[in-house]
């Protein structure tokens, strides 16, 4: 499960660094892997999955979520 769970925030962190850079126009994925279309929408599927994976188990894995004196989210 730590695996699993360093590989969803890579993508997560990857996914997030894409996005905003798309505010200057610029989609890195894209630009790395836009002559392969089905492996561009391969990781843009494996990052949304990322992504929902990590709200369901954030709260779990965080040490400062789960911490006894942080309140509950």
């Amino acid at each position: 499960m730590k695996n699993l769970h360093a590989l969803a925030f890579i993508l997560v962190i990857i996914g997030g660094l894409n996005w905003g850079l798309t505010a200057f126009e610029l989609n890195v994925i894209s630009l790395l892997l836009g002559s392969y279309p089905i492996a561009e929408t391969i990781v843009y599927v494996l990052v949304g999955l990322s992504a929902v994976y990590l709200i369901f188990t954030h709260k779990r894995d965080c040490k400062t979520c789960s911490a006894k004196n942080h309140p509950a989210m």
